[in-house]
């Protein structure tokens, strides 16, 4: 392959977290601390639980993902933890913007 071509390969995660103050700290810290990039955010509140929200992060496949996601899970405020290909539709409304 030529390396002009070669892409990255992107995975979306989506947390459920704990809605209050400080919690998009946290879990960006973990991140940050660890030198990992996030291409790209979403939070929202859920709306059948007001106590909760849903934050999608788009990171670029790491050898280091997998280490990631089990810090992520281990934080107080983190209830669950799933892991997406690249196609997930959350990230897809916004593309045009980004162009």
């Amino acid at each position: 392959m030529n390396p002009a071509q070669h892409t990255t390969m992107n995975t979306v995660l989506e947390l459920t977290v704990a809605n209050h103050p400080g919690v998009m700290s946290h879990v960006m810290g973990l991140f940050a601390r660890r030198a990992f990039n996030v291409d790209s955010i979403v939070c929202m509140p859920l709306p059948t639980d007001t106590g909760r929200s849903r934050i999608w992060l788009r990171v670029q496949e790491d050898r280091r993902l997998d280490q990631m996601i089990r810090q992520i899970e281990k934080l107080v405020d983190v209830t669950e933890v799933k892991r997406h290909g690249c196609e997930h539709d959350v990230f897809k409304t916004a593309a045009p913007y980004f162009q």
